[in-house]
């Protein structure tokens, strides 16, 4: 049944969509509600897919808890609203699909955005996520996608934030307490800070409240680096408080300390906290809207097939995902028919617990000892050698014959701060793993978490490294990676093969035979992040977190990339900056002095090290890389050969035939960055 109910909204004619569902198969989806909708660009029109649309609102979810698929959604039977055996969740999505569903290409990205926030329009076209505004250069559109970004985080934060609504979990009608924990390392002073996650200089996850801010569980922690000892903060000198006209007064989300929080130092909080949400039901509804996409051929959103794109935090929501076998819907059927997780490295989350802290992400100096770079790492099944366990990431999704597609890639910065190589060798770090046929690992060399600024810039405050950030684009290979698994799940076009560092020919290698050169003024990293082995107590099996913090155990062993005399890595997925370099393009970068713990590695950034112009400047500050001089005889010769690995990337199918040109533009770009 459809019910219009017509009202304006800032000019825009605003409509109301129910959809009612009883007995149909994709009725896991109840209904869904459009708050608005409007043409896109005043209805330009997009290649063969024709003028397009955007369309804002919730959808609603009901999960049966008796159904076996919905069983490891962690306090599901708890939910307060369970009526006839039946929890309902919603979820705020963002929708951009043709207006004419049969012009599209009837493929769906379904994406899990970032902290609330879509990223995908921008990232692969160069557009706003508001598309009204600007579509950048519409290649997406142009292709004929549907486009969904679906809420799937209940503590996003922000009025803008796509919210996931779940409700809360009572244990046969008592509170349900519990402790949650919280760390930073800040990179200035400051006499208080919020409780909840700061990323970026921004909350991305809100947090539960203090529920008893007198309760003597409640501590306050410092160190200086992750593996350094915690020295506690005595009780009289801290407490939940915030600062008014130079009074304190009490609050359940904000710590004071006396003195003041200093920067360089790690700080971690742990309260008593109340009332968890089921957070878990964010899996089921990512399943559930991509089945009701499928299936319903009312949808608002139909689609024949659905990719999922998940970048770092989403990406390794795709990976949890999959590992606790989300990607069969209520009737058994496949969900996802391809998943593109991005940056993800080894990872997975606090995604489906009591309690649960998704935004959480397992960072060099803060969200530390949380569950994210955890045993099992890879796609097939590996055995710990200290626990004897065995375990593959997709074990589920085999079994029930449900396993995607799927593109595990990488930058160079997740093998230093996301234990990357975990998921291409086997746990005791000796031997390449095999990979499944239907997984690729794509490893982008040169690149950090998130393209940096160009021309190259230090980062700024909690990202100010000592060196400028890589600037490498990762935009054209997304293009790529979209049409590559789009092709091959449409017509069985087998995509680029595997591509990443192996311990088999050197390129692979333990922390310490990594042979970077010495190079004058350029400090090296000490340590890199590691695959954990965590406890959080007896019931965290089933999602249950008793010890605050966890009982660490031994490490997994920590790999990382092999370079050349350069110091740029030697395997992987290599733009022409890497195979005909104007500089030295690091996987990591250390904290300014300015900002504390200058030994410390910066969060999501590599290093630009620019080659010196002339063998005179090189020899003036004694660096042993050749200079641009030496290595180039003229722009010419630079772009030349530039041109050349370019045209090698495309025959590959690494970069679209139409980015050609965008990318020669952006090498006379570097030479002239490069030599000016």
């Amino acid at each position: 049944m459809l019910r219009f109910m017509p009202s304006k909204r800032a000019g825009v004619f605003v409509a109301i969509l129910l959809v009612f569902s009883s007995a149909a198969a994709w009725a896991r989806v109840t209904r869904v509600e459009i708050t608005l909708r409007q043409d896109v660009l005043g209805g330009q029109s997009f290649g063969d897919a024709g003028p397009y649309e955007r369309i804002q609102g919730t959808v609603y979810f009901s999960l049966a808890v008796d159904n076996p698929h919905n069983a490891r959604i962690v306090d599901l039977r708890n939910a307060v609203n369970l009526h006839d055996g039946e929890v309902e969740f919603s979820a705020d999505f963002i929708a951009i699909r043709p207006k004419d569903p049969k012009r599209g290409n009837g493929s769906m990205l379904l994406e899990n955005p970032n902290r609330g926030r879509s990223r995908i329009i921008s990232l692969v076209d160069g557009g706003d996520w508001n598309v009204d505004k600007d579509a950048g250069d519409g290649w997406l559109l142009r292709q004929g996608f549907t486009i969904v970004s679906l809420g799937w985080q209940w503590d996003a934060a922000g009025n803008h934030a796509l919210h996931f609504h779940a409700p809360i979990a009572k244990d046969h009608g008592k509170t349900i307490t519990g402790l949650l924990r919280g760390d930073l390392m800040l990179s200035r002073p400051t006499d208080e800070i919020p409780l909840g996650h700061l990323i970026l200089g921004n909350i991305g996850g809100t947090e539960y409240p203090v529920s008893a801010p007198d309760d003597p569980r409640n501590t306050l922690t410092v160190r200086d680096s992750r593996n350094a000892p915690r020295t506690v903060i005595p009780r009289t000198q801290w407490q939940f408080a915030h600062a008014v006209d130079g009074k304190l007064t009490p609050s359940d989300r904000q710590i004071h300390l006396n003195g003041g929080f200093q920067p360089g130092r790690i700080y971690e909080y742990i309260y008593v906290a109340s009332d968890p949400v089921v957070a878990g039901g964010g899996f089921a509804a990512f399943r559930d809207f991509a089945s009701y996409a499928k299936h319903n051929p009312d949808a608002v959103t139909p689609a024949q097939r659905v990719i999922a794109e998940g970048i770092s935090q989403n990406g390794r929501f795709l990976r949890d995902f999959l590992y606790q076998g989300f990607n069969a819907d209520e009737e058994g059927r496949m969900a996802l028919d391809g998943v593109l997780a991005h940056v993800a490295g080894a990872g997975r989350g606090h995604f489906n617990y009591r309690f649960a802290q998704p935004s959480r992400d397992a960072q060099p100096t803060s969200s530390v000892d949380y569950p994210v770079d955890i045993f099992p790492f890879t796609d097939r099944p590996e055995t710990d050698p200290l626990t004897h366990k065995t375990a593959g990431l997709l074990d589920r999704a085999r079994a029930e014959n449900v396993a995607p597609k799927i593109f595990f890639s990488n930058t160079s910065y997740e093998y230093w701060g996301r234990a990357a190589a975990l998921i291409h060798v086997d746990a005791h770090g000796r031997r390449d793993a095999q990979i499944s046929d239907n997984v690729r690992i794509y490893h982008f060399t040169g690149l950090q978490h998130f393209s940096g600024p160009f021309p190259p810039a230090k980062g700024t405050g909690d990202l100010d490294g000592q060196e400028p950030q890589t600037p490498l684009p990762v935009r054209y290979f997304w293009r790529s990676m979209i049409a590559n698994m789009d092709a091959w799940i449409r017509s069985g076009t087998t995509p680029p093969p595997s591509s990443y560092p192996h311990l088999s020919d050197g390129t692979l290698v333990p922390l310490a035979q990594y042979a970077f050169p010495h190079l004058p003024g350029v400090n090296t990293p000490h340590e890199a992040n590691a695959g954990q082995r965590l406890d959080f107590g007896p019931q965290w099996s089933s999602g249950i977190v008793a010890f605050q913090p966890p009982r660490v155990g031994p490490a997994f062993p920590v790999l990382v990339p092999q370079v050349n005399a350069d110091g740029n890595e030697r395997d992987g997925v290599r733009l022409p900056e890497i195979t005909v370099p104007l500089a030295t393009i690091t996987g990591w970068n250390l904290r300014d002095p300015s900002i504390g713990a200058p030994t410390e590695r910066v969060s999501f950034e590599g290093s630009f090290i620019p080659f010196a112009k002339t063998a005179e400047d090189r020899k003036r500050t004694n660096d042993p890389r050749p200079s641009v001089a030496e290595r180039y005889t003229s722009e010419a010769d630079y772009l030349a050969r530039y041109t050349k690995e370019l045209d090698a990337l495309i025959k590959e199918r690494w970069i679209l035939p139409e980015d050609r040109d965008a990318m020669l533009a952006r090498a006379k770009q570097e030479w002239a960055e490069a030599t000016r």
